[in-house]
Order: C-alpha cells, then structure tokens, then sequence
C-alpha cells in the first residue's frame, strides 16, 4: 500500500507549468512540523517536495500561497532523470491526489496571503436532532450493535 497524508504550511508558492501535451502540473513543497521537540530546542519540520497534477494542479495554484496550512493524501512516487553534466539523480516526492485548505479564512488573515474561497461550496451537511453536550447524541442501550 502507499498511502499518504500530509497537513503542513506552503514553504513556497506553488510553480504551475504545462506540460509539452497541455496537461497542468504544479509543484510545491509542504513544511511538515516533527511530533516530539528534543528539551532545549525548537521544533524541527521537514520540507516534503509535492507535485499534483490537472484539476488538483490549478486548484493548488489558484488558491493556495506561501504559509497556508494545506491538507493532502496522495502516494510517494520515485524517478530519475539524467543531468546536465550526464549523472543520475533520483528525485522521491509526492503526488497529492485530494487537496483540502487546513486552516480557516480568518486563520489565513481575512483574504491577505491570496487566499479566496473557491467558487463552488459543498452542500450543507443535514442537521442532528437535539445533540447532548459536546455534540453527541445519546446512545439507547437497545441501538447498540453488541
């Protein structure tokens, strides 16, 4: 299985290009913060190279800028390529497959840092009836399944 979930900041703003065939492929990399901070230092983050490709790609590029927080999955991809002087050189990135924004509008500073809300929205997810406290519903012992 390869299988891959990253929520990070735009480490940089995202580079679109077109491919010789016309197909839309952006590359951006994604600033992951570590679990654990070592006592004494500051928290250490990994920078994890990402590409995505047609509707994703212009997706990312219009909507996404330096130091917003994004939301992907995707899969590890490797390739090589031969450089100028004729050396090999292995590239290992991600190839994001769904894109969501992991911060709000207001976390993003109203619409500084080129953010806009996406034309489209999704349809509003239907109302619970009465939920208890911190959004639960209660539970009858008869509608357990064990």
């Amino acid at each position: 299985m390869n299988k891959v979930i990253l929520v990070g900041r735009l480490a940089r703003d995202p580079e679109l290009r077109t491919t010789q065939s016309g197909t839309p492929v952006v590359s951006f990399t994604v600033a992951c913060d570590r679990r654990f901070v070592r006592q004494g230092e500051e928290r250490q983050a990994d920078f994890i190279s990402c590409v995505a490709w047609n509707k994703t790609a212009e997706f990312i590029s219009r909507y996404f800028t330096k130091g917003m927080r994004i939301a992907l999955d995707g899969r590890i991809q490797t390739r090589t390529y031969d450089d100028q002087n004729g050396n090999k050189r292995y590239i290992t990135e991600v190839v994001a497959e769904d894109v969501e924004f992991a911060q709000s509008k207001n976390e993003a500073g109203g619409n500084s840092g080129g953010y806009q809300a996406p034309a489209y929205s999704a349809p509003a997810a239907p109302q619970a009836p009465s939920a208890d406290i911190d959004g639960f519903m209660p539970v009858e012992e008869e509608d357990l399944p064990f």
